[in-house]
């Protein structure tokens, strides 16, 4: 059978390459047949439901995409996929605002799979300051945030690597999982001019050597904050909508930074 007639035997065959595995190396991981794994690429085999997901999981598929497989092969979706405000998931939302708010007086965030901030703590304000409405409506973007000339970009002091970084990040996801919303917005973000004086990591004094790599170095009126973060997401999710969730949790690098950032949340609290 043509492979135009079998959307979900094309979509596994295009998943197996993005991960770079033969149809032998596929069917060791999946406990089944190199030939069986052919047919059902080429079609002239139709997959179970409980195949597709066995394939699915050792292919590492993201949840979304496992849906998309399922509805190509003529099956309904396995995984829910919620919102935030649902019932189903308060506890996971009840979760998130105690790990933001415990977080404090560093900043925190959670994003989605398109690196959207959903929610986000008091600190983050000395992020955000300055930056124009429209990175912020409807929703801010980590990486528009970062590398928009009108945003973070101009008052980081080493733009040039962690513009690198971020793209290099971002280039990356968009490989392992083949998402067309985030190629957009790769291609989008990478077309961002620096801006003028936006990257100054050749001026002054050289930096203390540092463990992290590319750490974020932001010029403030308090001074320069540098910062690294991590980042945490949910294990063994079974809702499209956890699965896609990730909260970065930003550390200070030095002690001026942490002292700085101290501050800032105590006058927070005097002022509130």
């Amino acid at each position: 059978m043509d492979t135009r007639q079998s959307p979900a035997g094309t979509l596994l065959r295009e998943w197996r390459r993005r991960r770079r595995l033969s149809q032998l190396d596929l069917s060791l991981l999946a406990d089944t047949s190199a030939r069986h794994l052919s047919y059902l690429e080429t079609g002239r085999s139709r997959p179970s439901q409980a195949m597709l997901l066995r394939l699915s999981a050792a292919l590492d598929i993201p949840l979304r995409e496992r849906n998309t497989l399922l509805l190509a092969a003529g099956y309904a979706p396995a995984y829910q996929e919620s919102s935030l405000d649902d019932a189903y998931i308060a506890s996971i939302r009840a979760a998130l605002e105690t790990m933001l708010a415990a977080h404090e007086p560093y900043p925190a965030v959670v994003v989605d799979r398109l690196w959207n901030v959903l929610e986000g703590n008091r600190a983050m304000a000395v992020l955000m300051d300055g930056v124009p409405p429209h990175l912020l409506e409807p929703r801010p973007n980590v990486f528009r945030l970062a590398l928009h000339p009108e945003g973070l970009a101009a008052r980081l002091s080493n733009l040039s690597e962690v513009r690198e970084l971020f793209l290099r990040r971002l280039l990356r996801q968009v490989n392992a999982t083949g998402d067309a919303d985030l190629r957009a917005l790769y291609e989008e973000v990478s077309r961002y001019p620096v801006p003028e004086g936006g990257d100054r990591s050749g001026d002054g004094p050289p930096h203390r050597p540092s463990p992290i790599q590319v750490p974020l170095r932001f010029r403030t009126p308090f001074g320069e904050l540098a910062m690294f973060s991590t980042m945490a997401t949910f294990g063994a999710p079974a809702d499209v909508t956890l699965s896609e969730l990730a909260i970065e949790l930003f550390y200070p690098l030095d002690d001026f930074t942490a002292g700085t950032l101290r501050a800032l949340a105590g006058a927070q609290s005097s002022a509130g």
